[in-house]
């Protein structure tokens, strides 16, 4: 039988007004993918940050004790000195250095005069992305890669730190299907092969149960049940019972369907890339949503999807911009996102942290940013009707905070994502265009979500949603639109379609025009 690699014994930590951890027992054998389950919130890559240096030893209470002894981490090197290393969610990588210097960050290959020797840098660094499946010059800058093959580069620069433990926190949530089973099938070498031990905080259940071997679920700060991985169909069930407290026995809320008139029509929308001339990333789309209607957009990454939402919303992506904008039958002319909110459109961001919402501020201000002017009398916002509105869209809403005045940057993803939604609401938008509205938050948190675009539908808003999660889109919506390389190649209604069909549509080659 294997021994633990890993023990973490009553581990509590507090943070002012609030027990993150209680308690909190993992144990991780040599060898294994040890996958961490719980809602957002749970207290999950707060555990991580006390394993790995993050949150310095002293800072709380209990032992870590890895290959059989008690350690005292002050500092991230002290961790990886042991052969412990964390890949956040957000990825470390500094965008205008190359391949090789972000591998060797902090960890250089230098010559005898101390000066940094780029042949080794260089030769090194094409060895260690060839270990994890990567053929990338090693010159060549981050920025111009995709964020599937960034992953594995900091898996590559972890390798270069003799990694015995990798910490992996919600390593897929950003890539696509292909680039995720490629992740997976990396830690399965490096399991079989190098002997190296991973653990995997993931809110994608079935990446879970197929490659985990044991799981540990955390709720609201306390270790409910570690278990085997079977391959069983009940095995994620499991897991969402451990993780929310009860059985989800639907996870896409019933709504009852009542679809009233056409809302917004886009015809023959064009969008060429901003910086690259002449190319074209959305081609003559044509869709259309109607009142009480949720519409799913669907294509793989890079089919245009984003571009396209964006470019509606006040032209905030592209350039040459053209087509047509109608609501209700109108033409309406779109030329900015001031403009955008005006006749009545709200775009949340698939990147809520970088574009959806002020981390630094607080939840009141956050709610209120969109529709100021509703607020505001002679140019000066009643800070009085700011707290009442924002209190009521946090207890509508369940955003769970003790107060408005928290900052937003320390809520969990689940409860950021609802004051993203609380902004757009509060302006009375009647068209909610979401991308990727449960991109990294948990099972729970998800279907609150649902519920909250249930509720929108039925009040007779227009949703609009563009998710990379297949079942997600057919769970919610009414009619599904298809995307492949910037053009509309579909329209299924949801009683019509299936993940196959959808595929298809999704991966429809461009014509080649004579």
């Amino acid at each position: 039988m294997a021994e633990h690699i890993l023990e973490m014994r009553k581990i509590t930590k507090t943070f002012p007004g609030v027990k993150a951890l209680s308690d909190v027992e993992l144990s991780v054998f040599d060898g294994e993918i040890h996958g961490i389950c719980g809602e957002n919130g749970a207290g999950k890559s707060t555990l991580m940050k006390v394993l790995s240096g993050v949150y310095t030893y002293g800072t709380y209470e209990g032992d870590i004790v890895f290959d059989g002894e008690v350690q005292q981490f002050h500092s991230i090197p002290d961790s990886e000195e042991k052969g412990i290393v964390i890949i956040h969610q957000e990825l470390a990588l500094i965008p205008y250095l190359s391949v090789a210097e972000n591998i060797f960050l902090g960890n250089e290959r230098r010559g005898k005069n101390g000066m940094i020797d780029w042949n080794v840098t260089n030769h090194e660094a094409m060895k260690l992305l060839d270990r994890v499946g990567l053929k990338e010059n090693p010159i060549t800058p981050v920025n111009q890669l995709g964020v599937g093959k960034q992953q594995l580069i900091e898996i590559a620069k972890a390798l270069s730190k003799d990694v015995r433990l990798l910490i992996l926190d919600e390593p897929t949530a950003a890539l696509n299907d292909d680039d995720s089973e490629h992740l997976l099938q990396l830690l399965r070498v490096l399991k079989e092969e190098q002997g190296i031990t991973s653990i995997m905080i993931s809110h994608k259940l079935n990446e879970i149960a197929e490659i985990c071997d044991r799981t540990t679920i955390i709720r609201d700060g306390h270790t409910i049940e570690t278990f085997e991985m079977t391959r069983d169909a009940g095995i994620q069930d499991r897991i969402i019972r451990g993780m929310v407290g009860r059985d989800l026995t639907n996870r896409y809320p019933s709504r009852e369907h009542v679809i009233g008139e056409e809302v917004m029509r886009v015809e023959d929308w064009n969008v060429y890339h901003p910086t690259q001339p002449g190319r074209i990333v959305v081609e003559n789309a044509n869709f259309s949503v109607r009142k009480g209607e949720v519409v799913g957009i669907a294509g793989v990454m890079g089919a245009g999807r984003t571009e396209l939402a964006m470019s509606l919303f006040g032209r905030s992506y592209g350039r040459d911009i053209t087509g047509k904008v109608f609501m209700h039958g109108e033409e309406v002319h779109i030329t900015d996102v001031s403009s955008a909110i005006k006749h009545g459109l709200a775009y949340a961001t698939e990147d809520r942290k970088r574009y959806g919402l002020n981390l630094i501020d607080d939840v009141r201000r956050n709610i209120s940013s969109a529709a100021l002017f509703k607020l505001s009398k002679r140019g000066w916002v009643n800070g009085n009707k700011e707290i009442k509105v924002a209190e009521e869209y946090r207890g509508s809403m369940n955003i769970k905070t003790p107060t408005v005045m928290q900052t937003v940057g320390n809520l969990s993803g689940g409860n950021q994502q609802k004051v993203v939604l609380s902004k757009w609401i509060y302006s009375d938008a009647e068209v909610m265009i979401l991308d990727e509205p449960t991109r990294g938050i948990d099972v729970g948190a998800k279907y609150e979500i649902y519920t909250i675009i249930n509720r929108l539908v039925a009040a007779g808003k227009a949703v609009i949603i563009i998710s990379s999660e297949l079942p997600e889109l057919l769970g919610t919506c009414d009619r599904i639109y298809t995307l492949a390389f910037g053009r509309v190649t579909g329209e299924v209604p949801v009683a019509e379609a299936t993940q196959e069909k959808l595929m298809t549509l999704m991966t429809q080659e461009k014509e080649v025009r004579a």
